[in-house]
C-alpha cells in the first residue's frame, strides 16, 4: 500500500462526514515530506479543504509546505469561465442584432441542471491529463460518493453526447448545402441567429460546423483522456474513507462493486475513527462492542482490499500540526 502515493493520481472519497478531506490532506502532507511534489485537490462544491489545513484557499494553487499546494475547484467560477469561452466562440457566427438574445440564453444556462457537474469534470479532467513538471502526485478530495459516481460516468455521457452533436451537424451542413439552391440570399425572415443573408450560407455553414466540430472534437478527447488515466492502476488509484458505522459501510460497499464495474481501481479502504483501545468508560465500552461488529462487518464485505484503521483523536483535525501528526499515523497504517 505504501505505493499508492508512488502514483501520479490518488482520489479520496466516501459519504460525507467520515473524514475523506483530513485524510485527503495528510495524505498530501506525508506525500510531500517524502519529497513528492504534491497538489492536493479539493473538488466538493461545499469545500473544507481549507478549514482542514486552517489557510485561506482559492481557485488557484496556494503554497502551504515545501513541496505541498493546495486549491478548492470554484463550480461557478468554471461555469463561468465555460461560458465566456463558448460565447466567444459563437461571437464570430453570430449576427450583431442576435447577439443580446444569445447572451440571455448563456446566462439562463448558468442554472440549468448538470451545468456546474460538467464544468467541474471539465477542470478536473484537464487537472488529471495535464503534462506537467510541477507536480508529481495530485490528490482529489472528492465530493460525496453519489457525485463522485456521477463525475466519473460523465466521460461516457458527454462522447455519446458530442457525436450526436457531430452528426447533427454533419446533417446541417448537407442540409444547408441543399437549401443554399432553394432559397434566395436576401429578406429578413430568418430562423437562426446564425444565418446571415449578407454572406454565402454554404460558405459560412462550413467555417461554423467546422469549428463547432473542432471543439466537441477537443472536449471528447480530453474526457475520454482522463478517463484512461483514471482506469490506469500505474497512474490513479481510489482510496475509500468510511467509519465503522452502518450507513458508510453500506454505502462503500455500494460505491466499490460500481468502480470495479465500470474499470476504475480501488487501492484500500481506510476505516477512520477507530474508538483506541485506551478510551475508557462505561458509554465507550458499549460502543466499542458495537463497533467490533461493524469492524467484523468491514472485514467480511471488503475482503478484497487492505483495510488499514485509524484511531478517533482527541482532538478536531485543523491546522499543520496535527496534520502532521495524522500523516504520521498514516505511515504507521501502511501509507
Amino acid at each position: 500500500m505504501k505505493k499508492l502515493l508512488d502514483r501520479r493520481l490518488l482520489w479520496v472519497g466516501g459519504k460525507g462526514g467520515v473524514g475523506k478531506t483530513s485524510v485527503a490532506a495528510a495524505l498530501a502532507v506525508l506525500a510531500a515530506g517524502r519529497g513528492r511534489r504534491v497538489l492536493v485537490v479539493s473538488t466538493d462544491p461545499a469545500h473544507s479543504l481549507g478549514d482542514v489545513f486552517d489557510r485561506e484557499l482559492s481557485d488557484r494553487p496556494r503554497r502551504l509546505l515545501p513541496n505541498l499546494d493546495a486549491l478548492e475547484i470554484d463550480p461557478d467560477a468554471e461555469v463561468e469561465a465555460h461560458l465566456q469561452r463558448v460565447i466567444s466562440q459563437m461571437r464570430r457566427f453570430t449576427v450583431p442584432r442576435m447577439m443580446d438574445e444569445m447572451e440571455r440564453q448563456m446566462r439562463l444556462s448558468r442554472q440549468s441542471p448538470g451545468t456546474q457537474e460538467a464544468a467541474l469534470l471539465e477542470r478536473i479532467a484537464r487537472l488529471a491529463t495535464q503534462e506537467s513538471d510541477t507536480y508529481d502526485l495530485i490528490v482529489f478530495d472528492t465530493a460525496p460518493t453519489g457525485h463522485t459516481l456521477r463525475l466519473l460516468s460523465l466521460p461516457e455521457a458527454m462522447a455519446a453526447w458530442t457525436e450526436g452533436l457531430l452528426s447533427h451537424s454533419r446533417k446541417s451542413e448537407e442540409l444547408g448545402k441543399v437549401l443554399q439552391h432553394l432559397t434566395p440570399k436576401s429578406g429578413q425572415d430568418l430562423d437562426s441567429p446564425f444565418a446571415d443573408p449578407q454572406q454565402d450560407a454554404n460558405s459560412d455553414l462550413d467555417e461554423r460546423t467546422r469549428s463547432i466540430a473542432e471543439t466537441l472534437l477537443a472536449r471528447r478527447r480530453l474526457f475520454l483522456q482522463a478517463r484512461r488515466a483514471v482506469e490506469d492502476s500505474a497512474t490513479s488509484n481510489f482510496l475509500f474513507v468510511l467509519t465503522p458505522e452502518r450507513l458508510p459501510i453500506l454505502e462503500t460497499v455500494r460505491s466499490v462493486k460500481a468502480l470495479k464495474e465500470a474499470g476504475i481501481p480501488v487501492a484500500a479502504t481506510l476505516v477512520n475513527r477507530v474508538i483506541p483501545e485506551e478510551a475508557d468508560g462505561d458509554f465507550l465500552r458499549r460502543r466499542r462492542e458495537q463497533e467490533a461488529e461493524y469492524l467484523a462487518r468491514i472485514d467480511r464485505e471488503l475482503k478484497d482490499y487492505p483495510r488499514p484503521r485509524l484511531p478517533m483523536l482527541a482532538t478536531d483535525i485543523q491546522g499543520l500540526e496535527i496534520l502532521e501528526q495524522l500523516a504520521e499515523r498514516l505511515e504507521e497504517a501502511g501509507f
